[in-house]
């Protein structure tokens, strides 16, 4: 029946294409056929997976003459080794895995992307009993704590405990995850240093010279950690703060929009191996993925209850529909009954949320030398060399150029690709306000207090 299905598509767009010449409308360079049909895509059980969702369960995917199938990974660390040897054809990644891979921080592999997923979406959450004494600290208007709620307010707890020789643990859900660096980041504006990586000293736990002791929790696990115990807080991408707050064990008291303001999330990660390969059906792929953020944030996100109720089948995410629907559709639960508008904490294709910008790719990797992982420093062009080869805007203008073509969305959904160059303006809108600029890199790292700079090494 498949088989039968393909044929009359094929047959279909023979005839279209034919009709267009008789009618002497010239016929557009036509995409070729995918050359992999059936493919296996893997994801987290994390809201920002809904594009893959969403293109699957609209037909996105079908449409492009694709047959996919999406299956949950146990943890990062599994679906990018499974994308590398290939048992998966492709994942929803963590932004800082095709670039930790190409550049050899933990599996050495050359991964790459040409779609980034979202923007926004994370948070930070602390147990009940830490929040009881930040909360001391944190400026209050008519009886509601003053936004953004910084780390300084945390550092007289953390220092508490480092006087009677307790360590501060928190949690985050990878070494390169944005969650990993948002987390360490919001720490160190705060005066609190969340420690070092020496990789060359084989040392890759990241708590060197640290004040706040940082470990990995898969982000489906993270309350229960925190309510064991184990950990007093920690970074993740949703419906796991909004969890903390439904089950009554915590307190999220930043959100990474407050942190700084529509940063890159998720990225659709392959291996350069298997783009190579297969560059028509990558192509697809992206194609029907942005056509999925688009539905998400289309019309003023109408159809987000419509992807809460997908997205809370078990096969998804599988959590509460309410737990996913605080996020999704414009609002965040802080303190219990603190409920805010944040209406943009997901964002899955304003601002040109779906494009692979360089500059985007860069501030990982400054993150990376920031904190260690890359032992050594480096010269800016290197920074702008590794961007060019794990982000590929090349590849995503491509499969937005058909979508225009096929009249499906407007130029004015896309950067301008005659005079895109890969880098957004400098950005202002960060929680220490230091101004991000990634065609500057090393300039950028000199601005901090606390991380590794210059020449410095460990």
């Amino acid at each position: 029946m498949k088989v039968y299905h393909r044929h009359w598509l094929h047959v279909l767009a023979v005839g279209l294409t034919c009709g267009l010449l008789l009618l002497g409308k010239p016929a557009l360079a036509e995409l070729g056929a995918p050359e992999k049909e059936d493919l296996k895509f893997g994801f987290i059980k994390l809201t920002d997976m809904a594009p893959l969702a969403i293109a699957y369960e609209k037909g996105f995917f079908e449409d492009e003459g694709l047959y996919v199938t999406l299956e949950a990974q146990a943890n990062w660390k599994v679906l990018l080794d499974r994308v590398i040897d290939g048992e998966l054809d492709g994942a929803h990644m963590l932004a800082g895995q095709p670039l930790g891979a190409t550049i050899g921080f933990g599996t050495k592999a050359h991964v790459i992307t040409a779609f980034s997923m979202d923007l926004n979406g994370n948070g930070i959450t602390v147990s009940n009993d830490i929040w009881a004494q930040m909360k001391k600290h944190v400026p209050m208007k008519d009886g509601k704590p003053v936004h953004p709620i910084k780390a300084d307010y945390l550092k007289p707890v953390v220092d508490q405990y480092k006087k009677e020789g307790k360590p501060f643990k928190m949690g985050m859900v990878f070494p390169v995850s944005t969650h990993n660096y948002e987390l360490r980041y919001w720490l160190a504006a705060g005066g609190i240093h969340p420690g070092y990586y020496a990789p060359h000293k084989g040392d890759i736990s990241g708590n060197l010279k640290a004040d706040a002791l940082l470990s990995v929790t898969p982000p489906p696990q993270m309350p229960a950690t925190m309510e064991a115990g184990t950990i007093y807080g920690y970074c993740v991408g949703e419906p796991w703060n909004q969890q903390a707050v439904f089950k009554g064990i915590g307190v999220p008291v930043i959100t990474d929009y407050e942190i700084w303001k529509d940063n890159p999330e998720k990225v659709f990660g392959v291996s350069k191996a298997w783009a190579d390969k297969y560059p028509n059906t990558h192509i697809r792929v992206v194609k029907a993925m942005i056509r999925a953020g688009h539905w998400l944030d289309d019309n003023n996100n109408k159809n987000r209850p419509e992807a809460v109720k997908i997205l809370s089948r078990p096969n998804y995410v599988g959590a509460d529909y309410k737990v996913i629907a605080n996020s999704m559709t414009g609002t965040f639960e802080y303190e219990k009954g603190d409920k805010r508008d944040v209406p943009d904490f997901n964002v899955f294709f304003r601002y040109y949320a779906t494009y692979p910008y360089y500059s985007d790719a860069i501030w990982y990797l400054t993150q990376m030398r920031r904190w260690g992982q890359i032992s050594e420093p480096k010269p800016d062009s290197w920074y702008m060399d590794i961007a060019k080869k794990v982000y590929r805007p090349d590849i995503y203008a491509l499969a937005a150029k058909e979508l225009i073509a096929e009249g499906k969305l407007k130029p004015s959904d896309f950067p301008d690709f005659d005079k895109e160059d890969g880098f957004r303006p400098p950005q202002t809108e960060f929680i220490d306000s230091v101004t991000y600029d990634g065609r500057k890199p090393n300039e950028y790292l000199k601005k901090f207090k606390i991380g590794l700079k210059g020449d410095q090494t460990l």
